[in-house]
């Protein structure tokens, strides 16, 4: 499984980062959080706002901090699909 969180390294980048780390920890899930902060890189992903999140090359949110619920259920169903 690859997650990604998009942004240049705000507060709420920073959140969400932490926030996704936590929601796989609470599904006993491993998996290294990558944090892209090139502008290239996050256009490149068709996110148009950040942050962003990346879950197995699919954009899931961009623009907002998902509710622990949205990063719970999108990351158990990615760890299901992998």
């Amino acid at each position: 499984m690859e997650i990604e969180v998009l942004g240049p390294g705000c507060n709420n980048c920073k959140k969400l980062h932490a926030e996704t780390e936590k929601a796989l920890h609470q599904l006993g899930l491993e998996v290294p959080v990558t944090k892209v902060e090139r502008i290239d890189e996050i256009v490149a992903h068709g996110a148009l706002m950040t942050p962003a999140l990346v879950i197995n090359g699919k954009v899931k949110a961009a623009g907002r901090i998902p509710s622990q619920a949205e990063l719970t259920s999108w990351l158990a169903t990615a760890a299901m699909d992998r």
